[in-house]
């Protein structure tokens, strides 16, 4: 059996970006070509596989970097559980 190891893991900061930039869901929607919904399952953060044509999109449209709304969450432990248990 193979022991779970934690690499950490991603999470899309979309939503807040948005708020301290002031930019309307709406207007990001419609400039980026994206549906609603779509656009609230970044901004909730429950995209579990990422587009990255999605996050290209976004990211022409905000004129903004991929690192301004996705961020690299490292692991609790610095050995990412390997030695657990």
């Amino acid at each position: 059996m193979q022991d779970f190891v934690d690499y950490g893991h991603f999470e899309i900061t979309l939503e807040d970006y948005l708020k301290q930039n002031k930019i309307s869901k709406n207007a990001l929607a419609e400039n980026a070509n994206l549906q609603r919904t779509q656009l609230n399952s970044y901004c909730n953060n429950k995209i579990r596989r990422p587009d990255f044509d999605v996050l290209a999109r976004i990211c022409y449209a905000l004129d903004c970097e991929l690192a301004d709304i996705v961020t690299y969450v490292k692991p609790e432990n610095e050995d990412g559980g390997k030695n657990d248990g």
